[in-house]
């Protein structure tokens, strides 16, 4: 069934979900190369560009709560790609040799997933919506 054929189509709740487990199917097929989670594969570019950065300001960027950061993190030092360092109560988080490694392929798999979408919805309709829905999301946290 479409989901214009649902009759909570006019939801936006229930619209934004239906379009985000779409999404996530499809980035999930975007990161297999990699074999991490869109979230893992973002979170470590976000690492290997801001070496020592700490668990709370990876959590604003990234619009996640600081105990999804963590748990994302822990999984991503399990795997040898980040280590985290104290240093008195300051946690900066560090990406390994392995992760710098990867960051070509972790690209490759960014612009996979944009391409796949693109594919279907068009590019510039994909970058409209994608500012479209920025634009919503900031007016949100107001």
């Amino acid at each position: 069934m479409k989901i214009s054929d649902s009759r909570y189509c006019k939801c936006l709740y229930f619209s934004s979900n239906a379009l985000a487990r779409k999404m996530e199917k499809l980035a999930l097929e975007s990161w297999k190369p990699v074999n991490l989670s869109p979230s893992h594969a973002y979170l470590l570019m976000l690492v290997i560009d801001r070496p020592g950065a700490q668990p709370g300001a990876l959590a604003e960027e990234m619009q996640l709560t600081p105990s999804t950061i963590t748990r994302l993190l822990e999984k991503l030092e399990e795997r040898k790609l980040v280590i985290r360092n104290s240093e008195g109560k300051m946690i900066n988080v560090f990406p390994t040799a392995k992760a710098k490694e990867m960051l070509g392929k972790l690209k490759d798999c960014v612009h996979h997933f944009s391409e796949a979408y693109s594919s279907i919805i068009g590019k510039e309709e994909g970058m409209k919506m994608v500012q479209h829905i920025n634009k919503i999301t900031d007016q949100l946290q107001q």
